[in-house]
């Protein structure tokens, strides 16, 4: 699949001498978050809906206002969970797409790359999602995957969903399977299972051994 085939072009890009008028109307008619703006066909960067709501400027042209605009792009080389990434990144739902030479060929928008990940079989198989967390500098996919394999068991994706005081979480898509024994392995290996997605023999285990001792502490 290429990225360069979601290329569209529907919109003109805004020129940098249009009116910020022009660009609060584009703003109305299209649901985008931000829009492009070029000199000629030279990428000048996006400009935000947020930061032309609520104000009249006027006659005033978008070159006026250049403290707004904010430049980030894809390139069309780009991968697409790449660029699934810089929607996150730029907190946008259009990213401005430039060439090789960096002159603006179009844009991405943002529903198009969800619907490739849709299809992906990170959400598209049936299966079990795990998340475990370790320190950031003791886990590898490498180990992860590892552990999955080794436990007959298929992995279908996996992401780093959270990093907070050193500590990494990642979130892993497994095919179905006796998930007990992946989890015992998990643990042996120092991660952390995070989700209470079903009970297993472990923390069975645990509540067996504490009802036992909150019996005999009771006698």
């Amino acid at each position: 699949m290429q990225t360069i085939d979601y290329i569209s072009k529907d919109i003109k890009a805004l020129s940098i001498n249009d009116k910020i008028s022009k660009a609060q109307a584009l703003f109305e008619k299209f649901s985008y978050s931000h829009l492009p703006i070029v000199n000629k066909n030279t990428y000048c960067g996006t400009i935000s809906k947020r930061s032309l709501d609520h104000t009249d400027f006027g006659d005033k042209k978008l070159i006026e206002i250049k403290k707004n605009i904010r430049v980030f792009y894809a390139s069309e080389a780009m991968n697409w969970f790449e660029v699934l990434q810089y929607f996150a990144t730029f907190n946008t739902n259009l990213i401005p797409v430039l060439d090789q030479n960096k002159k603006y060929i179009g844009y991405y928008e943002l529903n198009d790359f969800l619907n490739i990940f849709k299809c992906t079989p990170f959400l598209h198989e049936e299966g079990v999602i795990l998340v475990v967390s370790k320190d950031i500098n003791d886990y590898s996919f490498s180990e992860i995957s590892q552990i999955v394999e080794s436990n007959n068991a298929t992995l279908f994706g996996a992401f780093v969903s959270k990093i907070e005081n050193d500590i990494a979480q990642i979130t892993l898509k497994l095919s179905s399977h006796d998930i007990t024994n992946t989890l015992s392995s998990f643990r042996r290996y120092n991660y952390l299972i995070i989700n209470d997605f079903q009970k297993d023999k472990y923390l069975e285990e645990l509540n067996e051994r504490s009802n036992y001792l909150q019996k005999y502490l009771n006698i």
